[in-house]
């Protein structure tokens, strides 16, 4: 799916959502309670190569989780706000933090929760397995579900609108 240049190039912050986004939204618990989550590899380096072409990644997640804070480190992700069911209330608060504007600002995410956030960012993303309402509130719809390269297509869809995909691509070419 396609951006508007526009609207790509407007963005300055691209918030997540977790489970369900960056994840496939399983939880698996060991038996000495232990929690465990599985990450896309191949989202982590879309998140690196956006950051790169100056776009700030956030991530806004209902839940806490230690798992959230080791891979948000790994990625370079400094703004994790976890334990907020309240998205747009949060993603509203890190607009004014930073002086930025809804169309500033894009969201990815899949269920009724991250809905009013989809709603108030310039763009509303979701992977192809997100809730019925937000399919129909998101502006981009990833052609993969929640955890199996949903966010590295928006990345790569952000930064070919920008006209910055080939750029990022050339650093792994001979």
């Amino acid at each position: 799916m396609e951006i508007p240049a526009e609207k790509a190039l407007a963005i300055q912050l691209l918030a997540l959502d977790v489970d369900g986004v960056m994840t496939d939204g399983r939880i698996q618990y060991s038996s000495d309670e232990q929690e465990s989550k599985t990450f896309h590899i191949k989202d982590g380096l879309g998140i690196k190569l956006l950051q790169k072409a100056g776009v700030e990644i956030a991530i806004i997640t209902g839940r806490k989780s230690a798992m959230v804070t080791r891979r948000a480190k790994e990625l370079g992700i400094t703004t994790v706000v976890q334990g907020r069911e309240d998205k747009q209330k949060a993603l509203s608060a890190l607009a004014l933090e930073r002086h930025l504007e809804a169309h500033q600002i894009a969201y990815m995410g899949d269920d009724l929760p991250d809905l009013a956030a989809i709603q108030w960012a310039g763009l509303g993303a979701c992977p192809r397995d997100a809730c019925p309402q937000v399919l129909a509130a998101a502006d981009f719809q990833s052609a993969r579900d929640g955890g199996q390269g949903c966010v590295r297509e928006l990345t790569d869809a952000l930064l070919a609108a920008r006209d910055q995909l080939q750029e990022s691509v050339a650093r792994f070419e001979l």
